[in-house]
């Protein structure tokens, strides 16, 4: 079985959809997806599924839910698999598990190649960190669970997924930024502080990026325009690094022209005090 859930819902058995029409049965099966192997407690699927409000015929309704799931497994794995269905999608007491390995769920093998791009990163081996983030972020084919309605524990999981894609990409920027690929990374940068205009990390790349690259008035307008949307929409000024790094800009400080910097740090942690 392969799921994933970065982008909308998959599910295949032997190259078979086992992926329900139907809502409900869409989320409980993305529940299950998030937790292989681990038994997934009653309460908590009806809490997905029903909010604090389920009605009395929950369980019964539940297992419908089970049943409808374990059928369409039972169709993709084919007659010479009798009773494996009950096997994958397991009854444990108090609740339900999916029996498969957790590198068949793609947020899964996501987060192992993120924990290695960190370890990379944190030991200076910037060129290993940069290709294991990417990988990470390349198992992205959209907003997680974009086809799928999110009750109250997916919208959690959603929620953490995209604040981890969102870092993912700016240390994986940090490492190519520190592999000197700071030509390269301008475009995506452009693209990233127009989608997210007020995170001063994007901002503190995208300038560096840009000085880097011969184009310092670019690299100020960027800080100006960032320093007057948080004075004007927030009524602060930009943190003490970023201020840091204008005033860096403005100086024509050598150091800014060094691609690297102390193992481990990023690009915004360089200018802290």
């Amino acid at each position: 079985m392969r799921i994933q859930v970065l982008g909308p819902l998959s599910a295949e058995v032997n190259g078979v959809s086992i992926v329900p029409t139907a809502g409900k049965p869409r989320q409980l099966l993305a529940l299950l997806a998030f937790y292989p192997g681990r038994v997934v407690p009653v309460p908590t699927l009806m809490e997905e599924i029903w909010g604090s409000n389920s009605p009395q015929s929950a369980m019964t309704t539940l297992q419908t839910y089970i049943l409808q799931l374990r059928r369409r497994l039972g169709t993709a794995m084919g007659p010479d698999a009798p009773g494996a269905a009950k096997e994958v999608l397991a009854t444990r007491h108090g609740g339900y598990l999916l029996q498969i390995a957790p590198d068949a769920v793609d947020v899964h093998r996501y987060e192992q190649l993120v924990a290695q791009g960190r370890r990379a990163f944190g030991e200076g081996e910037d060129e290993r960190a940069a290709l294991h983030f990417r990988d990470a972020l390349g198992l992205w084919q959209g907003p997680a669970l974009v086809d799928v309605r999110l009750g109250p524990v997916l919208e959690i999981e959603v929620m953490r997924l995209q604040e981890s894609r969102l870092a993912t990409v700016e240390r994986c920027i940090d490492a190519e930024l520190r592999c000197g690929r700071h030509t390269e990374v301008i475009a995506e940068l452009i693209d990233l502080i127009a989608r997210h205009p007020q995170h001063e990390g994007l901002h503190s790349q995208a300038m560096v990026a840009l000085y880097r690259s011969g184009r310092q008035a670019t690299a100020l307008d960027v800080y100006r325009r960032l320093r007057m949307r948080l004075v004007q929409e927030l009524g602060v000024e930009p943190s003490p690094q970023l201020r840091r790094l204008h005033q860096a800009m403005l100086a024509v400080d050598p150091a800014l022209d060094v691609a690297g910097g102390p193992r481990g740090l990023s690009t915004f942690d360089l200018y802290a005090a």
